[in-house]
């Protein structure tokens, strides 16, 4: 967290816990392994949270809530943006990552899906929407923010994010 993702060397780490890179290699056998491990955190982190949401609150702000978890708005769910991103460029060469990449992307497009079908099954939905295109648009959208969020900061406030968020979920509930 404090030096970011990419100075998160076996050695480095190794150094900072006060033990031998060997000895932390028995856990950590390579870079991948290290960075895998942290998406997994962060993929726990987020589930979490998301879990942690009230069942009680009204469906669509459930939604929101849902969908703002996944984004950079706080300190430490910027810090969470920054591993992803790290992870999803270095699984585009890294076979022994594409594995985990592939289940993170499924499990946030059926999230996102599922997010779809309750609102519809709700009668919240529109009826002109499609379930397949929205649940796309819908993640490229959380992944531009994301992107955004971490790249442009300065320029993209979290109540910028929330603000969009919102409009979106407007544009597409009755």
């Amino acid at each position: 967290m404090r030096d970011g993702i990419e100075k998160a060397t076996v050695r480095n780490i190794a150094k900072e816990a006060g033990m031998s890179a060997g000895a932390l290699r028995y856990y950590f056998t390579s870079q991948s392994e290290l960075l895998a491990f942290s998406m997994k955190l962060v993929s726990e982190r987020v589930r979490e949270r998301v879990e942690a949401i009230p069942p009680s609150i009204p469906p669509l702000e459930g939604v929101k809530r849902c969908l703002l978890e996944l984004l950079p708005l706080t300190d430490e769910t910027k810090k969470e943006m920054e591993v992803w991103l790290v992870f999803t460029q270095r699984a585009l060469w890294d076979p022994a990552l594409q594995p985990l990449s592939e289940q993170i992307y499924h499990q946030l497009r059926t999230a996102m899906k599922r997010m779809l079908e309750l609102l519809r099954d709700l009668g919240l939905l529109r009826s002109d929407v499609s379930i397949e295109l929205e649940t796309e648009r819908l993640y490229a959208l959380v992944d531009g923010l994301a992107m955004h969020g971490i790249m442009q900061s300065g320029k993209l406030s979290p109540s910028k994010i929330e603000e969009i968020i919102e409009y979106h979920l407007r544009s597409i509930c009755r």
